[in-house]
């Protein structure tokens, strides 16, 4: 299999997952706004994104967490399509998704320990950035195993 292939499979993954994590962010930012209760994603006091969206978590100065999401789904999806070709764009998606995952697991925690309510939005969220985040390590260690040789 040539190093392009692979690349390009690798930034089709990125693709996706950024994709898929935006829209999970975008719908939870819909939802943050929206002050009806929805059954979107409410099936139980277990399981309740409107809890969870509408918590006092669910904003840092102001600013929805899931804004903060969607804006960096979208920059990785743009640097995926439109930067690949770029040497230092691997380097860049792991650091972007490292800072998103742990702050993902930040807000996991919140959601298991204080609110003690799950967010699936959240959940697809924190699935999304944690398979970039990974992607994105094995990229940049295979890049760097292939610049050693």
């Amino acid at each position: 299999m040539s190093g392009a292939m692979t690349g390009n499979r690798y930034f089709l993954w990125i693709v996706l997952c950024a994709g898929a994590g935006a829209m999970a962010s975008g719908l939870a930012l819909q939802h943050h706004y929206h002050r009806d209760s929805s059954s979107f994603c409410s099936f139980s006091a277990t399981f309740d994104c409107d809890v969870v969206n509408r918590s006092s978590y669910s904003q840092i100065v102001g600013i929805p967490v899931a804004l903060a999401g969607l804006v960096a789904y979208l920059l990785m999806l743009g640097a995926a399509l439109f930067q690949k070709h770029k040497a230092e764009t691997p380097a860049l998606l792991l650091f972007l998704s490292a800072s998103g995952l742990m702050f993902s697991l930040y807000l996991t925690y919140v959601e298991a320990v204080i609110l003690r309510t799950w967010c699936l939005l959240c959940l697809a969220s924190f699935l999304s950035i944690g398979m970039i985040a990974a992607l994105s390590g094995i990229k940049v260690r295979s890049d760097l195993r292939g610049v050693r040789r």
